[in-house]
């Protein structure tokens, strides 16, 4: 039986990392993607180590020579892809004020978390039509979440990050338009919140204990890795996290 072949993007550290490990125990065999040679490699060269399938695709998803050149390796050595998952993401503003907060700063920010994803899906939709069930799973925010954001009685109703925010709701609206485009396929398409997670990303020194209220990186990984692994394939369009559905 073939191993689930899986391409994972910023999976050289963090909650990337950790679903790539998670998913190579699994069975499934990893393409790492990675901005850095030598980051990545590490990253594959511990997976190995621990006895698993893995290997680097150098790969910026901000870069469209980047992603042809990986999909046309892919294409090469293997024919098809089964799982995609979106996780490369960046977040440059941290509650500032949007009356004052740098258009640059929220260009940088979508080029990474929304171009970036939808770059990728639009290329490897081809490879992932090629395989018998596939999935595109792309990290998400509860932080983009419009209902949560509107709510006065949410604790995001007082958050202002406008370009990390609208970003990550820019990549929930493409999860709904490729999940219901691609309905009659055998690929679905969701959104997953990992959740405030006990990463360099989430603003936390990675040498010091896990804060109080932050979840750790494995717990931040599971409802991707739960996605990933998933026989029946059978949501799709949906928005969820470890507890459950989140609204749009």
């Amino acid at each position: 039986m073939t191993a689930t072949l899986t391409l994972i993007t910023g999976a050289d550290k963090g909650i990337g990392f950790e679903t790539a490990m998670a998913l190579a125990k699994l069975g499934q065999h990893v393409l790492l993607g990675s901005r850095h040679q030598d980051q990545g490699q590490q990253a594959v060269d511990k997976i190995r180590q621990a006895g698993y399938d893995a290997e680097l695709v150098i790969l910026d998803v901000t870069k469209q020579s980047d992603i042809d050149r990986a999909k046309a390796r892919i294409d090469e050595k293997y024919g098809y892809l089964d799982v995609l998952i979106n996780n490369a993401g960046i977040a440059l503003d941290n509650h500032e004020n949007a009356e004052t907060l740098s258009t640059n700063v929220i260009r940088a920010e979508f080029d990474v978390n929304f171009f970036g994803t939808v770059s990728m899906i639009q290329a490897f939709i081809p490879l992932l039509k090629k395989s018998k069930s596939a999935k595109i799973i792309n990290v998400s925010s509860n932080m983009g979440s419009l209902g949560l954001a509107s709510d006065p009685n949410s604790r995001f109703y007082h958050v202002s990050s406008l370009g990390y925010q609208s970003s990550k709701a820019a990549v929930n609206f493409a999860t709904i338009t490729f999940a219901k485009e691609l309905k009659d396929t055998h690929i679905t398409v969701n959104s997953v919140n990992p959740g405030w997670t006990a990463t360099s990303f989430g603003g936390r020194d990675v040498s010091q204990p896990v804060p109080q209220g932050m979840q750790s990186v494995h717990q931040g990984a599971q409802q991707i890795i739960k996605l990933a692994s998933d026989p029946t394939n059978e949501l799709n369009g949906t928005f969820t996290e470890n507890e459950g559905t989140l609204p749009w």
